[in-house]
């Protein structure tokens, strides 16, 4: 006769990683802690997150489905994103009245799951005890479902969530309870893949039932934590690698992979990681850039513009985005010798993918009221999304490859929330956002190309700019382009021989170095090349100290 009315699960402590496969068969009695006290039956469970893949792709494949198929562990029932989604017609129609009552007239967690009850839209168990436990820990995972949404049971996704928790309950929970051998023995799942919403939630819910979990996630991904779920003491096996889940084993692999084989496959990883420093051509095509604007002295321009965004001081990659470090700097005057000064101009051109600007303004002032374009690309919660951004039949970057658009979308983004560019008289926080948003959606062709051309992690593009106040002015929507295209890791470099204002009457100048030099110059036209007889001439000038 059952001696306990309530049951309780507790996490073991102190597994080690690499016992965490002995543990898993154990029948839950034959655990230390498991027993009966105060009419509660204590029941022990393991959780373990099996992150990352191992070096052998193969050997990891094999052992998800050895324990899918090994006798040792026929307790384990094996789940992933193809759950079973049947429901009754009547269950069905019962709990979409429930639905539709609630969203009339909000119900809390409790009453929800004494509906469910009543309305005979959850199952019966064999065993009582069960039957009430999963009644209150369905309670406890809508309170908490609650707590993480701002709209409460009430929140958009909540309808999908708990219709999919009941189809589930009823076609897993149920049997797999029903067909438990003994007291306190309670079902143990294996998860592999990622998981959505609902899938998350209901893996939550096996976890405070009291189920012992293995979650196998090839890309590192923690599934509890994409929706805040707090799992402590589960156990945590992380592999070297990580890698896209291929889909499930339906067979053992067969072949045995060599010495060679292994070694090839591992120098792979090494190399393709993403912060090895050992980069494939367009690596990072689908990542987002990002500038990391360097502070430099005037000679360290020259230094740094030859070198590789990879080889920069501070150039990493983490959560898929390249962080580019990159020159804005702004040269005011021209030094004594001018063949030096004209030397550095022209070395900075001779770069790969330089382009020069010396006609001002460069970019069109686009009209047009750009409001509803912006307000269209809000999320729910008022922030810019750049998803959206790129739906909108305003957007001129289509043609260009997937992972630049949202590139250029997120930097658009990052430069609407922050206060780069200074406002005008009476102008608000939210007008500069918009014309920032405005002008940043259209650039000319010529920056396009040298942004198509940028594989993030080589050779940094650069727009050299030259400004002696009589080839035009620099426009504001010529400072917006240059910061979204600093914003995406391009180097700039303005020359300004008069040393007048035109950056700094739109961009903060905490934004950008600036460089004085020893004369200011006015009528100072560019010199477009600069012969290999100049070149020798200014180095024997520099050699002379002259």
């Amino acid at each position: 006769m059952t001696q306990f009315q309530n049951v309780h699960s507790t996490l073991v402590e102190g597994v080690k990683e690499y016992k965490w496969k002995e543990t898993i068969p154990q029948l839950n009695e034959e655990r230390k802690g498991y027993g009966i006290e105060e009419k509660t039956l204590y029941i022990p469970q393991y959780i373990a997150h099996v992150l990352g893949i191992t070096e052998d792709e193969d050997e990891y494949y094999n052992e998800i489905y050895d324990l899918t198929y090994d006798e040792a562990y026929s307790r384990l029932h094996t789940l992933n994103v193809e759950l079973n989604k049947q429901i009754e017609s009547d269950t069905l129609k019962s709990l979409q009245e429930l639905i539709k009552m609630h969203q009339q007239d909000p119900l809390t967690p409790n009453r929800f799951v004494a509906f469910l009850d009543g309305k005979k839209i959850l199952p019966r168990l064999n065993n009582a005890i069960y039957n009430k436990h999963i009644r209150k820990m369905l309670m406890e995972v809508l309170s908490l479902y609650g707590e993480k949404h701002a709209g409460q049971l009430k929140d958009p996704d909540f309808q999908r969530v708990i219709v999919d928790l009941i189809k589930w309950t009823n076609n897993h929970v149920q049997p797999w309870m029903d067909e438990s051998v003994g007291e306190g023995n309670l079902p143990k799942v294996l998860w592999y893949g990622d998981a959505t919403k609902s899938q998350t939630y209901f893996l939550y819910y096996l976890y405070r039932l009291g189920f012992d979990l293995v979650l196998y996630h090839p890309a590192k991904l923690n599934i509890f934590e994409r929706f805040d779920l707090d799992v402590s003491r589960s156990i945590v096996v992380e592999n070297a690698y990580s890698a896209d889940p291929l889909p499930f084993p339906t067979e053992r692999k067969k072949r045995s992979s060599t010495v060679a084989y292994k070694a090839s496959k591992q120098i792979e990883r090494a190399i393709n990681h993403d912060n090895s420093q050992i980069y494939k051509p367009w690596q990072f095509r689908e990542y987002i850039p990002a500038s990391v604007t360097m502070k430099t002295t005037y000679d360290e321009i020259f230094i740094l513009s030859k070198e590789k965004a990879f080889v920069r001081p501070d150039f990493y990659i983490e959560n898929q985005t390249v962080h580019i470090p990159s020159i804005f700097a702004k040269v005011v005057g021209v030094t004594e010798n001018r063949n030096e000064y004209w030397s550095r101009v022209q070395q900075l051109l001779e770069e790969e993918n330089a382009h020069l600007v010396k006609q001002f303004p460069f970019t069109d002032e686009i009209k047009g009221n750009y409001l509803y374009h912006y307000r269209n690309s809000l999320n729910g919660e008022g922030k810019l999304d750049a998803s959206k951004i790129m739906e909108g039949n305003f957007w001129q970057y289509k043609h260009l490859p997937d992972g630049l658009q949202r590139g250029i979308a997120q930097a658009i983004i990052r430069l609407c929330e922050q206060s780069k560019l200074l406002s005008h008289s009476g102008e608000r926080t939210e007008d500069v956002s918009l014309y920032l948003f405005k002008q940043s959606t259209q650039m000319p062709d010529v920056f396009m190309r040298l942004l198509q051309k940028f594989d993030y992690s080589q050779d940094v593009p650069k727009v050299i700019l030259y400004n002696n106040e009589y080839n035009g002015e620099l426009t504001r929507s010529d400072a917006v382009l240059l910061l979204l295209l600093h914003e995406l890791g391009v180097d700039l470099v303005l020359y300004s021989p008069t040393g007048n204002k035109d950056l700094e009457q739109y961009v903060d100048d905490d934004v950008f170095d600036l460089h004085m030099l020893d004369d200011i110059v006015f009528d100072l036209e560019f010199k477009q090349s600069f012969g290999i007889k100049d070149k020798l001439k200014s180095r024997l000038l520099k050699l002379l100290g002259e």
